[in-house]
């Protein structure tokens, strides 16, 4: 039976009644362009970072999902790393011609249960596919190192040229044409090897807005690992309303009595 919204929550994708055939697809226009692949960044298939239990599946991707144009729904999936270095995932769809679009970041649904999920809008009819990426944070991990040690003066010159390192390697993997947004990262580093500034002034200098916006669109990443490709048709929005009326026809009026009575 056909699923009715009657929540805010977004709507799961409708399971396919037929077999499907071999993805190819179409991305959402929400959230950032797909960051660029680096030598040291390239997405593998199996990576020291799992993607599992990746939803919505059926019939563990033999068929796709369904949903309708325009229709927000979300991708989930259990993601972790060991250790206590940062991990971060996102959400890449393919367009039915094959093309990536912009990539979806996840956010960790509930603290501390490694399930992540991200919403997702097809914003054309055909057959979609979406694979889930996640990926060590090592900016993240710095900042998260660097608010301890910094406040207490431990290891500081250390922490702030490893800062400094990071924001130039993220510098060095934007893609052709970013050139504002380079010089922001490599001011950041700077800043960060001053000597002649407060060691809470140089840290700051790496957490501004501007230095946030730059790497929120182009993080750097590390240990890069896809989950499989799966299938997502996605229909017309007239087809909700016909998947409805073929569970409840419309009404074929009251049946003929038999003459006589």
């Amino acid at each position: 039976m056909p699923a009715t919204h009657h929540s805010s929550a977004p709507p799961t994708p409708r399971t396919s009644r037929t077999t499907a055939p071999a993805p190819s697809v179409r991305p959402s226009d929400a959230g950032p362009p797909a960051p660029e692949r680096s030598s040291a960044g390239d997405v593998t298939a199996v990576g020291r970072i799992p993607v599992l239990d990746v939803r919505p599946i059926v019939q563990h991707g033999r068929r796709p999902a369904k949903a309708v144009t325009g229709e927000t729904f979300q991708i989930s999936a259990t993601v972790f790393r060991e250790g206590h270095d940062a991990v971060a995932a996102d959400v890449v769809l393919r367009d039915p011609e094959g093309r990536p679009g912009p990539w979806t970041p996840m956010r960790e649904l509930a603290p501390g249960t490694d399930r992540w999920g991200a919403d997702v809008t097809p914003d054309a009819p055909g057959r979609w596919t979406y694979t889930v990426e996640a990926w060590g944070d090592p900016v993240t991990t710095w900042r998260r190192t660097a608010g301890v040690k910094i406040p207490a003066g431990m290891d500081t010159e250390l922490v702030l040229e490893e800062g400094a390192r990071l924001h130039e390697r993220a510098a060095a993997e934007l893609p052709d044409g970013q050139e504002r947004k380079r010089a922001v990262l490599l001011a950041a580093a700077d800043a960060l090897r001053d000597a002649t500034r407060p060691a809470a002034s140089r840290l700051a200098a790496a957490l501004t807005p501007e230095v946030e916006e730059v790497l929120a669109r182009h993080p750097l990443r590390e240990l890069v690992t896809a989950s499989d490709t799966l299938p997502l048709l996605v229909e017309r929005e007239r087809a909700l309303y016909g998947a409805w009326y073929e569970f409840f026809p419309r009404s074929e009026g009251t049946p003929e009595r038999p003459h006589g009575t």
